[in-house]
C-alpha cells in the first residue's frame, strides 16, 4: 500500500461522501418555494434530528479515538493505514447518517431548523478531510514510516 495512494483513496471516499450530502441538500431545498422558520405541529422529528445529530457528532469522535488507540506502534504500516482508514470511514458514516436524517426530515417538512442541522453535519464532516498533518497526529508512526509520507506534506 503506496502512501499517495493510501491518501487519494481517502480523499476520494470523503469527496464522494460530502458531494453527495451537497447534492442531497441542494435537491431538497429546491423542492420548496419557501422554508418553515418553525413548526407550530408537536413533530417527533424536531427531538429526534437534533439528538441524533448531537450523538453523531460526539459518538463519531469518541469512536475514531477508539479505535485509533488500538494501534500499536510496532503494528506495520499497512495494518495502520488499513486500521486508520476503516476508524476513518466509520466516523464518516456517522457524521453522514445524522445528516442525512436531517436532508430527510427537511425533505418531507420544508422546516429549516433540519436544513440548518445538515449544514452544521455537512461542515463537520467536511473538516474531518484526511490529510498527512491528520494521519501523522492519529497514527504512532515511526521515524521510517513517517520518511515514507515525506513527499506528501506539502
Amino acid at each position: 500500500m503506496q502512501p499517495q495512494s493510501f491518501l487519494k483513496t481517502l480523499k476520494i471516499i470523503h469527496l464522494a461522501l460530502c458531494g453527495g450530502l451537497l447534492l442531497f441538500a441542494t435537491i431538497s431545498f429546491l423542492q420548496f418555494d419557501s422554508t418553515l422558520i418553525a413548526d407550530s405541529e408537536s413533530n417527533l422529528m424536531l427531538y429526534l434530528v437534533p439528538a441524533v445529530a448531537v450523538a453523531g457528532y460526539f459518538g463519531s469522535t469518541y469512536l475514531f479515538e477508539k479505535h485509533i488507540r488500538k494501534i500499536k506502534k510496532d503494528d506495520s504500516l499497512v495494518k495502520k493505514l488499513q486500521r486508520y482508514q476503516s476508524a476513518l470511514v466509520l466516523q464518516y458514516a456517522i457524521i453522514e447518517g445524522p445528516a442525512i436524517l436531517a436532508l430527510m426530515a427537511y425533505y418531507t417538512s420544508g422546516n429549516a431548523l433540519f436544513l440548518a442541522i445538515a449544514a452544521c453535519m455537512i461542515v463537520f464532516l467536511y473538516s474531518k478531510k484526511p490529510s498527512f498533518q491528520k494521519l501523522s497526529a492519529a497514527l504512532p508512526l515511526s521515524f521510517e514510516e513517517q520518511k515514507q509520507f515525506d513527499n506528501l506534506k506539502h
